[in-house]
């Protein structure tokens, strides 16, 4: 018991100290994990034969995983996505399979070994991908999209895959193995309700626990998480989460199939189910945490005496599986018309062998298809190649896409066609809403935006907008701000916002500047910039929704109109002051105690209006929400029969 305690702390110890490191570091958390790894194994010698032990109960990371990932699919998803998961993800397994067993073959490898190496190499790693795609926010970026197309067609493809590597088996190697099960008297096997079955008994068996996981997870999840939901015990809710997982993963290895598939399909089948995001937030922590061990233990699990005896054959390998990869992934994004930068991310990110190698290869080996020699090294391949991926990621953020936005955004401004009286400077979601309002009523309006890709999505809807910064005095002068009456500055930068209005107020002093601020004390600095009027950005919309919720509460629709009337007067006439305060403060414009002290009495000015009643004082602004007097209806409609009636027929 104290050995397992003893390697439980190792284990985490090592997590705890390298993770953290990678992440500033920018490295990713797969890369810490799998240092740790290396650093307790083969370096310091910390750990030892238990890795290979504690990674087939960490691959149930990979389970669970799967399980989540099934969630997040809805049917009506997978058959939306279905061009990109037949065709994208179908390709690349397909391509990549015959590639590598033809080299395989090359290499003087029987064809069974090398159809088995095709396809244990033609799988990416889900795990290390959709982990580093969540924390750098890829996900739903195109090239992520694409990626998870290939990924989601390679988790399923591996059921067809167990199913048909037995069926490569060796006969020499069947033959040793049988020998040796006779002389080992106690030789144990795996429980198994399909050993010995017959093909079609063996095909029904799995149809029928399939069909069961389905039909069970549609008719059955629901009354089932309603009872254990009426508890109100959140840890039996979890309970209940971990129990299905681990009883879909236990039929699936019963009856020979993967457990990940298995969890997998479960999730998809409870994707609709109302209780998904609590499914969700319980599986989560297990899955990370286990996840976390498995990169661990690959680390840990590297040989690096093999390693050290084909050291150039084993890197030479691995290099060229992930070229090879690569080259076929580049040529899949230009058929199916993947750009840019996606183009680039969906070519790195799967350029590896994955985790479920490590499966096939066990599995293979258990099948008696692969040499033990040959399975070592290949487990090595994979390994270094998993190992090696956060470093594409590295390259894709330091140097490619760095190159794509500079060559996007250092192209010569557009040549301006025409002018118009107001220019638009940073055209943004907000600055989109300020051009529509004026170009609806007639106002010609120059846009400019210094992001190249924002610039041609809004050609392609038809607003018309041009590449240039107007920070830079000579785009400024080409969009016509000698002629213009009016700058709307609504750019990103906090910074050069307040310094395009400080400079435009100085050299144009005719031109009217309306400002979007990001906050209060970016409003206080284009003021003092100059600006003639500046709008916080948050302030109108949240004002709004805030008398949404008043009414959502059941408040009036009049007094909740008087409220909000009242609240924007006493913020407009505390302005002043407020700024003042702010203006009369340190050279840095901190809010100090004075500042702080104001803003105190404006809170308990607005409660203090608010909880006032005011019938009887209706202001100008309010007029439209005054009750309308009563039998006001009854007469309304007494005049339009009037009205109809007196009509010729």
């Amino acid at each position: 018991m104290t050995g397992i305690f003893l390697q439980a702390f190792i284990y985490l110890i090592a997590a705890v100290v390298a993770v953290p490191i990678a992440k500033k570091l920018g490295l990713g958390s797969v890369l810490g994990y799998l240092i740790a790894g290396v650093v307790i194994g083969p370096v310091i010698g910390l750990v030892g034969d238990e890795t290979t032990t504690i990674q087939h109960f960490a691959e149930f990371g990979v389970v669970m995983m799967l399980f989540l990932v099934g969630l997040e699919l809805e049917p009506k998803m997978l058959w939306a996505m279905r061009n990109k998961l037949l065709g994208l993800g179908g390709l690349q397994v397909g391509l990549t399979a015959a590639i590598v067993m033809g080299i395989a073959l090359a290499l003087n490898q029987v064809w069974s070994v090398a159809l088995a190496i095709g396809l244990i190499f033609a799988l990416s790693s889900t795990a290390i991908v959709l982990q580093t795609f969540n924390e750098k926010r890829l996900t739903k970026t195109e090239g992520g999209r694409s990626a998870f197309s290939v990924l989601l067609f390679q988790d399923i493809a591996v059921i067809p895959m167990l199913a048909f590597i037995p069926l490569l088996a060796l006969p020499e190697l069947v033959e040793q193995a049988q020998s040796a099960a006779a002389a080992a008297a106690d030789h144990h096997e795996e429980m198994s309700l399909v050993a010995g079955l017959p093909g079609w008994a063996l095909g029904l068996v799995i149809t029928g626990a399939i069909a069961g996981v389905v039909v069970g997870g549609h008719f059955l999840s629901r009354p089932l998480f309603r009872f254990v939901a009426s508890s109100g015990l959140r840890e039996i809710f979890t309970a209940t989460a971990l129990m299905l997982v681990i009883g879909i993963a236990a039929l699936m290895s019963l009856i020979g199939l993967s457990p990940a598939l298995g969890t997998f399909l479960a999730g998809v089948v409870l994707a609709n189910s109302e209780f998904r995001h609590e499914l969700e937030s319980n599986i989560e922590p297990f899955k990370g945490l286990l996840l976390g061990l498995f990169f661990i233990t690959v680390g840990a699990g590297i040989n690096f005496g093999i390693l050290f005896d084909d050291f150039f054959v084993i890197i030479g390998l691995t290099i060229g599986l992930m070229v090879l990869k690569a080259a076929i992934l580049f040529i899949l994004s230009l058929i199916f018309k993947i750009k840019g930068t996606a183009r680039w991310l969906f070519t790195l990110s799967l350029a590896q062998a994955g985790e479920f190698g490590f499966v096939l290869l066990s599995f293979s080996m258990q099948n008696h298809v692969l040499p033990m020699d040959v399975a070592q090294l290949l487990s090595l391949v994979v390994a270094i190649s998993m190992f090696l991926t956060p470093g594409l990621f590295i390259l894709y953020d330091k140097v490619i896409l760095p190159r794509f936005e500079k060559s996007s955004n250092d192209r010569e401004a557009d040549e301006i066609e025409e002018q118009g009286s107001v220019i638009i400077a940073g055209v943004g979601r907000f600055g989109q809403v300020v051009n529509r309002m004026l170009t609806a009523n007639g106002v010609k309006t120059v846009v400019l935006d210094y992001e190249a890709t924002q610039v041609e999505n809004l050609r392609q809807i038809n607003i018309k907008s041009y590449f240039g910064d107007a920070t830079r005095p000579e785009h400024l002068h080409t969009a016509g701000i000698e002629e213009a009456a009016l700058l709307v500055v609504s750019m990103d930068n906090q910074e050069t916002t307040t310094e395009l209005v400080e400079y435009v107020r100085q050299t144009y002093p005719n031109v009217k500047i309306l400002a979007r601020a990001f906050d209060r004390g970016h409003a206080y600095m284009l003021r003092h910039a100059g600006a003639d009027y500046v709008v916080k950005e948050t302030f109108h919309s949240a004002l709004e929704l805030g008398s949404e919720a008043l009414r959502a509460l059941g408040t009036h629709p009049f007094t909740v109109e008087q409220q909000k009337a009242t609240f924007n007067r006493i913020e407009k006439d505390s302005s002043e002051k407020l700024y003042e305060s702010w203006m009369g403060g340190e050279e840095s414009k901190s809010y100090d105690t004075h500042y702080q002290h104001l803003f105190i009495q404006l809170e308990e000015t607005i409660r203090e209006a608010m909880s006032e009643d005011r019938m009887d004082r209706h202001s100008m602004t309010e007029r439209e929400w005054t009750p309308p007097p009563k039998g006001y209806l009854d007469d309304f409609n007494d005049d339009a029969e009037d009205k109809s009636e007196e009509k010729p027929a």
